[in-house]
């Protein structure tokens, strides 16, 4: 099984765009989520966002007068995401999301960590870490805002076959198999070659992180937290620093 990391350098990572629908469609997500959030809260504020991809969030924050640092573990993404950048104020980084406090010169006023990507850590005890970086990392009143899927309650039969997004080149379909701490995530991606269609498979573990144990987490660290609905289905939690 490979990693998180793994599974998205030699299988993801070069349909990612695509499987969010393009870039267009990619940010204005991002951008309706960040309105939602408020954020920033003033112009020039410094925010971190973990997990970035493409920039669907770190985007739309600096067209908004946000200063963002994005990173992320895909070389590929973060090469795209400068490419739709230009020449806003996003400065991006190649590393490992645990790892971004080595990276920051400046206190940040928020850090978001969206997308399910919390999930992508290899193991409770690296969630707790998360939590207590992001917690030394935060003023008071700073914002840690977390976006994940439940896979609590498992799917069962056919529906844990989910159909992702095709077109006349490509479908992507993934299917969920679940374990008693985290659930496979198996990636079936066919594209129309000059041959033929071809087959690519992978799959990579996520954390079945019950929100409310997030929740309960981010409190004992000194967070005060409240539960949204986040786009696509996904559960969002705005932890604010007291």
């Amino acid at each position: 099984m490979s990693s998180a990391a793994e599974h998205y350098a030699r299988h993801l990572a070069p349909v990612y765009l695509w499987m969010a629908g393009g870039a267009d469609a990619a940010l204005r997500a991002g951008e309706l989520e960040i309105e939602a959030l408020g954020l920033p809260r003033t112009r020039g504020d410094f925010i971190l966002d973990l997990g970035a991809g493409v920039g669907m969030h770190a985007i739309p924050l600096a067209r908004r007068g946000a200063r963002v640092m994005a990173v992320d573990s895909s070389a590929e993404l973060v090469r795209t995401l400068v490419a739709l950048a230009g020449g806003l104020p996003v400065q991006a980084v190649n590393d490992d999301l645990l790892a971004f406090q080595r990276h920051r010169a400046e206190v940040p006023q928020a850090i978001l960590c969206m997308g399910d990507t919390i999930t992508h850590l290899p193991d409770f005890d690296a969630v707790e870490r998360l939590i207590e970086r992001a917690a030394l990392a935060l003023p008071r009143g700073g914002l840690f805002v977390v976006s994940l899927r439940d896979y609590a309650l498992p799917r069962a039969g056919d529906t844990r076959f989910i159909f992702v997004r095709g077109d006349e080149t490509r479908l992507l379909t993934c299917f969920l198999e679940y374990e008693p701490e985290r659930v496979r995530v198996h990636d079936i991606l066919h594209e129309r070659t000059s041959s033929g269609w071809q087959c690519r498979v992978s799959h990579y573990p996520k954390l079945r992180l019950p929100p409310e144990h997030l929740s309960a987490r981010l409190e004992s660290h000194g967070f005060k937290v409240r539960r949204e609905a986040g786009i696509g289905g996904m559960v969002r939690l705005v932890a604010e620093m007291v």
